[in-house]
C-alpha cells in the first residue's frame, strides 16, 4: 500500500497502477524527501517528475509544500491514476502530462528546482544520459537538484558535463543519485555536511 508520508495529505492512500509501474518504496521516499526538505528545496518548489509513474514522488512533493508539480508520463492509464490522486487529495498544483519523456523536454524550457526522474530500471543508461542532457539545458533552475533512481544493478550512467554528482545513497536495490549543475559549491557544502552526519 501506497500513501503519503508528510505535509497536508499525510497518510492518505494513493491508487497505483496493478500493473507497469514501480511505486518508489516509502523507505526511500522518507530518506529522499528527508534530504531535500534539509536542502530546503521543497517549499514553493517548481517540481518535474519524469517518468512520472505512480506519481508518489510529484504528489509527496505537492504535499509537502511544492508550488507547482509537473508529472510527465506516457502511459495514459497511470497518468489518469495520477490526476485522480491529485484531485482526491487536494492537490490542485499538480499537472499531468501524457508525453514522451524526450519530447516533453525538447518544448520551451522553465527552470525547475526539483526533478525526479525515476525511468523503468530496463531502460537503457543510453536513455538516461540523453534524458539528463535535455534536463541540464534550460529546465534545471541554478541551485536546483535532479534525484535520479535506478537498480543497484545497473551500470552508473554517464552525466553530461553540464551535471556533477551531488550525493549518492544506497537503500537495498535502489541506488539514488542526486546532481547538481555543475560548480554549483553552495549545495555542495550541505552535502559534505549530510556525509559527516551520516558517517558520524
Amino acid at each position: 500500500m501506497t500513501r503519503i508520508i508528510a505535509g497536508t495529505a499525510k497518510g492518505r492512500e494513493l491508487k497505483v497502477p496493478p500493473k507497469g509501474t514501480r511505486p518508489t518504496s516509502s523507505r526511500v521516499r522518507e530518506a529522499i524527501f528527508s534530504r531535500l526538505d534539509h536542502w530546503n528545496l521543497l517549499n514553493e518548489a517548481e517540481v518535474l517528475d519524469l517518468c512520472a509513474g505512480s506519481g508518489s514522488l510529484g504528489l509527496e512533493a505537492a504535499s509537502r509544500g511544492a508550488a507547482r508539480v509537473e508529472a510527465v508520463e506516457l502511459a495514459a492509464p497511470a497518468a489518469r491514476l495520477i490526476k485522480q490522486n491529485a484531485q482526491a487529495l487536494g492537490l490542485s498544483q499538480v499537472n499531468v502530462v501524457v508525453a514522451n519523456v524526450q519530447k516533453f523536454l525538447t518544448m520551451n524550457p522553465h527552470p525547475q528546482q526539483l526533478v525526479f526522474f525515476d525511468p523503468p530500471y530496463d531502460l537503457s543508461n543510453d536513455f538516461v544520459t540523453e534524458v539528463l542532457e535535455l534536463v541540464a539545458t534550460g529546465w534545471l533552475a541554478p541551485e536546483g537538484v535532479i534525484v535520479l533512481e535506478r537498480s543497484i544493478r545497473s551500470e552508473v550512467p554517464l552525466w553530461p558535463e553540464s551535471l556533477s554528482l551531488l550525493a549518492e545513497k544506497k537503500y537495498g536495490e535502489t541506488q539514488i543519485y542526486y546532481l547538481e549543475l555543475a560548480q554549483n559549491e553552495n549545495l555542495d557544502e550541505a552535502s559534505e555536511a549530510d556525509a559527516l552526519v551520516e558517517n558520524s
